[in-house]
C-alpha cells in the first residue's frame, strides 16, 4: 500500500461563514499520487471548520452564497444560534480566556484584548455536528464523485478572516 499526503490552502472571510468548494484541488492531489485504486481522505485541520460533499446547486443568494448552502446556515442558525453575547453559550469560560491571554500570539486572536472575538461557540458546534472529515474512493486514478457532487470546506467562524488548512491523504495501490 502506498500513501501520499498533500495539504490545500484556503482564505477565509470575516463576518459570515465561508464555503470554499476544494474538490478540483483533491482531484489534483490523487491524480499527482499515482494511486489507481483506493481512498481519499479529506481532513479539516481546525476545531471551527468542517467538511463535506453536497450538491453544486448553481443557484445564489444575494450575498452570493449557494442556495444550499444557505439553506444550511439558516438550518443551523435553528440548532446552534450564532454568538452574540456572554449567555449564548457556556464557552468560552475564564479559564479559557486566561490561556488565550497567555499565548504569545495572543493579540491575533484578541485584538486589543477585546474578548468578544472568542464568541464563536457556535462555530465549533456547527463543525462538530457537520465533522471533520471526509472520505472517497480513488478509482483508475481519479477521485470518484457522482454528477454534482462537490467536496466543500466550511468555515463557520465569523470573527475574523484567516489562511486554513485542509490535509489530504490518498492511500492505495
Amino acid at each position: 500500500m502506498s500513501v501520499y499526503k498533500g495539504l490545500v490552502t484556503v482564505d477565509t472571510e470575516a463576518g459570515k461563514p465561508t464555503y470554499i468548494d476544494v474538490t478540483k484541488q483533491v482531484d489534483t492531489i490523487v491524480q499527482e499520487s499515482g494511486i489507481k485504486e483506493g481512498t481519499v481522505t479529506v481532513i479539516s485541520c481546525h476545531t471551527t471548520c468542517a467538511l463535506f460533499s453536497d450538491e453544486f446547486d448553481h443557484d445564489r443568494t444575494g450575498a452570493g452564497d449557494l442556495f444550499l448552502q444557505a439553506d444550511l446556515n439558516d438550518g443551523l442558525q435553528k440548532i446552534f444560534p450564532e454568538q452574540k453575547d456572554w449567555s449564548t453559550y457556556r464557552y468560552p469560560g475564564e479559564k479559557h480566556f486566561e490561556e488565550v491571554e497567555s499565548w504569545p500570539s495572543a493579540a491575533s486572536y484578541l485584538p486589543n484584548g477585546d474578548r468578544t472575538m472568542l464568541w464563536n461557540g457556535d462555530a465549533h458546534l456547527r463543525a462538530t455536528l457537520l465533522g471533520g472529515s471526509c472520505v472517497f474512493e480513488v478509482e483508475d486514478g481519479k477521485l470518484q464523485m457522482n454528477g454534482l457532487a462537490s467536496i466543500f470546506f466550511v468555515d463557520f467562524d465569523r470573527t475574523r478572516e484567516r489562511t486554513r488548512k485542509v490535509r489530504v491523504i490518498v492511500m492505495g495501490e
